[in-house]
């Protein structure tokens, strides 16, 4: 009779445990899995996150599902994942809302966004653009800064309060000392199509979501956000050529749950970054003036998000945004 040594046997029953999660986690993903996008449909975050799947998918070997939660600054489907299993199944498009400036604006946020979070990797940055009707009387910067400083107001659509091109907006309203009023929607989408339609005068959105809308004539771009002109725009001024100082940019990463296994973490980062640096992959976002980050990783992108969120806050209190 072989005896097992009294310290050894003392372990099996961890160990018998542990067998079950190691064994999930090296078959991972075992099951279809969801992105989380906390925008309606047909904004930037759904763009880019329907853009990356479609990419990521088969490198997982597992359908993506997009799933669209929007509402509450991005904080409704933010929520959603911080309280998901960790089992890498349910993942996030965090960005500039949900995780840059939804706490430094939301006092009762439903999550704390580092400590609820597992944060991947950062995918892309885009800048905003200035949009206007096809009704409106500007035909350049110029013209619209001059009707803007004459009324003494501006209305403008955005994607949801807290969301970065809200905060463009609000800048540039500070700057050129008028009274700003944002109109809120739940996606840039649906914000989009009223401004085309002329409910709202102008909009400030994210250059990609913007783009076809652009091309197509249904409104008129007039400047973008960024400190230098766009590579695919490059007729059309930044706010600084106007002299409005005003500079940002959106941004997309992948997070997930708090306390995702490791392994899951190394494969699912490794993965991107094979799809952001597939040449193809890269092609497709300089067509919608997205620019993928050279590199990043988990610990790159976690200390990127802490920064944003330290940045946002007194912009946030500078402009007094309340939630709605």
């Amino acid at each position: 009779m072989t005896l097992i040594p009294r310290r050894a046997a003392l372990g099996l029953p961890l160990m018998a445990l542990a067998a079950p999660a190691l064994g999930q986690t090296a078959a991972w993903p075992s099951r279809p899995m969801r992105l989380i996008v906390p925008y309606a449909p047909g904004g930037t975050t759904d763009v880019m996150a329907r853009l990356i799947t479609d990419r990521l998918s088969p490198k997982l070997g597992q359908p993506i599902i997009v799933e669209n939660r929007p509402g509450a600054g991005a904080t409704i489907g933010a929520a959603v994942v911080a309280q998901a299993e960790p089992d890498g199944l349910t993942l996030l498009m965090s960005n500039s809302g949900s995780h840059g400036v939804s706490p430094s604006l939301y006092p009762n946020l439903p999550y704390d966004p580092m400590a609820d979070f597992t944060h991947v990797a950062l995918v892309v940055t885009s800048p905003s653009v200035l949009v206007v009707t096809k009704a409106n009387p500007a035909q350049n910067l110029a013209q619209f800064i001059a009707n803007v400083r004459r009324a003494g107001e501006i209305d403008f659509a955005v994607s949801g309060i807290g969301s970065s091109s809200h905060l463009t907006g609000v800048r540039l309203g500070m700057a050129l000392g008028v009274k700003v009023t944002p109109i809120p929607y739940r996606g840039a989408g649906p914000a989009m199509t009223d401004t085309i339609a002329g409910v709202v005068p102008a909009m400030m959105d994210s250059l990609p979501s913007a783009a076809p809308h652009i091309a197509s004539g249904s409104v008129r771009a007039i400047a973008v956000s960024t400190a230098e002109r766009s590579a695919r725009y490059p007729d059309l001024p930044t706010l600084r050529e106007g002299g409005v100082d005003v500079v940002n940019s959106s941004w997309f990463g992948i997070s997930g749950p708090a306390r995702l296994p490791a392994p899951i973490v190394a494969r699912l980062a490794t993965a991107i970054r094979e799809v952001m640096t597939d040449p193809g992959t890269v092609a497709r976002f300089e067509e919608l003036s997205g620019a993928p980050p050279p590199e990043s990783t988990p610990e790159s992108y976690t200390a990127f998000i802490r920064s944003e969120i330290a940045s946002f806050a007194p912009i946030v209190r500078a402009a007094g945004i309340e939630p709605r």
